[in-house]
C-alpha cells in the first residue's frame, strides 16, 4: 500500500523529456493542461492593470502583506461562502495553487509522513509530495472519484495518513468528480481519524452539465481548499489561494515568508479588479463553459467515430481532460508516445500519473487548447498510432 515518493518511476524522465518537444510547430498537442488562449480576457486585464497603476501605484508596486491583498482575500472568501465577518482571515494568496500545495505539505507532513491520494494522480501533487519526502498511500479511483471505501479499509488496517489529497471536481487526470456519497464518507473519516482533506479545486467553475455536489469544506472543518485563477483567467498571472483554519494558515504564511515574502502586489490588484468588475465573471465563465463543452463534445465524438474499436472514453461534464483506455490488452501508451509525436500528435501516457499502477493502457487527452479542426487532425494522426485489440 505504501510507496516511497523518493523512488522515480522507470521511464518517467524519458516521458518528461519527450513531452518537452510536444509543443513544437506541426505537432497537435493534446498533452498540456493549458487553457485556450483565445479565452484570455486581455481587455479586462488591461483595464485592471491601467486602473491599478493610476489609482494605487504605491500599493500595486510596493511590498505587500504575506497573507495577500485584503480586497482579493475578501473576494475569495465571499465567492467560496466563507463568513462575511472575518472570512478572509482563512484565505492565503499564493503564487498559483501549486505553491499552496507545496506550503501546506511542508506545514502538515513531516518527512516520512503518510499522504493518501487517488491513483492515477495529478503530476504536480506528486512532485510536491516527492520534494517533501513523504510516503504515499495510493488509493484506486473510478468514475465516482477516489474509492473512499478502500481508504477506510487501509485505515482500519492501521494506516494513518496525515492528509488525503483529492481533486474532487473534474479530477486531473481522470476527469471524475467525487460523488456526494463519497464526500460525506470522506468527511466522516477525517473527523473520526483526524487527518486533513486537501481539496484542490482549479476546475470547479468549468462545469457545464449537472450540479456540483456539496463542497467538502461544508462537510468538515478538516478541509483545506485550494483555488486558482489559472483556469478561469490566465495561468501567467500566477494567482492561487488556500482556505485553511487559523493554525494551518499561520504555518503556511510563515513558510511563504521564507519562500517569496508575498505574492506579486500588482498581479493581485489586477486579478481582484478584473474579477470584481460588474458582470465580468458570469459572462466570462459562460464563454469558457461553452468553449470547452463544444471542444469536449467534438473530441469525444471524433474518438468514438474513428477509434471506438480501439479505446473507451467517457464524455465529461466539465473540466479540461479526457481519460481514455485502450482496448488492446498489451497496449503501452508510454511506448506509443514517441511514435505519436513522430506522427505529429501528443498525449500524456498513464504512466506519468501512476503512483503504484502505471496505467499502461491509459492516456490523458486535453481538449482545451486546440480548436475543432486541430482536434480532428489529432484524431486522424492517432488512428495511425493507436493499436487495434
Amino acid at each position: 500500500m505504501v510507496k516511497s515518493l523518493a523512488v522515480e518511476r522507470a521511464g518517467s524522465s524519458a516521458i518528461r523529456d519527450l513531452l518537452e518537444i510536444t509543443e513544437r510547430p506541426g505537432i497537435v498537442s493534446l498533452a498540456g493542461g493549458l487553457p485556450n488562449p483565445a479565452t484570455f480576457p486581455t481587455d479586462a486585464i488591461a483595464r485592471a492593470t491601467a486602473a491599478a497603476l493610476a489609482e494605487d501605484p504605491v500599493g500595486a508596486l510596493q511590498y505587500g502583506p504575506t497573507e495577500g491583498y485584503r480586497p482579493l482575500r475578501r473576494w475569495v472568501a465571499a465567492r467560496t461562502g466563507l463568513p462575511d465577518q472575518g472570512g478572509e482571515e482563512q484565505v492565503l494568496i499564493t503564487s498559483g495553487s501549486q505553491q499552496a500545495l507545496e506550503l501546506l505539505t511542508r506545514a502538515l507532513v513531516d518527512p516520512g509522513g503518510l499522504v493518501a491520494l487517488a491513483d492515477p494522480a495529478y503530476v504536480g501533487a506528486l512532485q510536491a509530495f516527492r520534494a517533501a519526502g513523504v510516503e504515499l498511500a495510493p488509493i484506486p479511483s473510478d468514475a465516482d472519484g477516489l474509492r473512499v471505501d478502500v481508504l477506510a479499509d487501509h485505515i482500519a488496517q492501521g494506516a494513518r495518513p496525515r492528509l488525503v489529497y483529492v481533486v474532487a471536481n473534474f479530477d486531473n487526470p481522470s476527469g471524475s468528480t467525487l460523488s456526494a456519497e463519497r464526500r460525506i464518507a470522506l468527511a466522516q473519516l477525517a473527523d473520526r481519524h483526524g487527518f486533513w482533506i486537501v481539496d484542490d479545486d482549479p476546475y470547479g467553475d468549468l462545469r457545464w452539465n449537472g450540479r456540483a455536489p456539496v463542497a467538502l469544506r461544508d462537510l468538515t472543518d478538516r478541509t483545506i481548499t485550494l483555488g486558482s485563477t489559472s483556469k478561469v483567467l490566465a495561468p501567467g498571472l500566477r494567482i492561487g489561494w488556500a482556505i485553511a483554519p487559523a493554525d494551518v494558515h499561520r504555518s503556511m504564511a510563515i513558510l511563504k515568508q521564507s519562500a517569496d515574502l508575498h505574492t506579486s502586489s500588482l498581479t493581485q490588484q489586477v486579478v481582484h479588479r478584473t474579477l470584481a468588475e460588474p458582470g465580468f465573471l458570469d459572462a466570462h465563465l459562460a464563454l469558457l463553459r461553452r468553449t470547452y463543452q463544444h471542444q469536449a463534445t467534438h473530441l469525444v465524438g471524433a474518438l468514438r467515430t474513428r477509434l471506438g474499436d480501439r479505446l473507451t472514453v467517457a464524455e465529461p461534464d466539465g473540466g479540461m481532460f479526457l481519460w481514455a483506455e485502450l482496448l488492446a490488452p498489451d497496449a503501452d501508451t508510454a511506448a506509443l508516445l514517441r511514435p505519436a509525436v513522430e506522427h505529429g500528435v501528443a498525449f500524456v501516457p498513464g504512466a506519468a500519473f501512476g503512483v503504484e499502477d502505471l496505467h499502461p493502457r491509459c492516456l490523458r487527452l486535453s481538449y482545451a487548447t486546440a480548436g475543432t479542426a486541430g482536434l480532428d487532425l489529432a484524431v486522424d494522426r492517432l488512428v495511425g498510432v493507436l493499436p487495434k485489440p
